[in-house]
């Protein structure tokens, strides 16, 4: 066996392993998309900017966010701060497991678009 098809081998079992240890009975965070939207920066909008911003936000039992941080660029760093910035000022409904609420990570895509 070569060396790339070893690692690939023990990636995919890391991968199944991940994902089978997640229970059903866990649910992710998750937030309100119509009731929390990030205004459009002015320097953004006059550049036609656009673009998807993925990130990543700990959110408490309480639905609060303890901590966000970027995963993946829009390719705008204007546009990337503002989502950031109004997504960890919503209130989320938390994560739980087993039907309590329980503090957890939760990914969020944003999208920018020009209409």
């Amino acid at each position: 066996m070569s060396k790339n098809m070893s690692y690939a081998a023990v990636l995919a079992s890391l991968l199944m392993s991940i994902s089978c240890a997640a229970s059903a009975a866990e649910v992710p965070a998750s937030f309100d998309a119509k009731n929390c939207k990030a205004d459009y920066p002015k320097a953004s909008l006059m550049n036609e900017e656009q673009g998807t911003v993925s990130m990543m936000f700990l959110v408490s039992a309480d639905g609060s966010v303890l901590e966000s941080k970027l995963e993946k660029t829009s390719g705008f760093k204007n546009l990337d701060k503002a989502a950031l910035k109004a997504l960890s000022a919503c209130k989320f409904k938390p994560g739980s497991k087993d039907g309590k609420p329980e503090q957890s990570w939760t990914k969020v895509d944003y999208a920018w678009k020009l209409d």
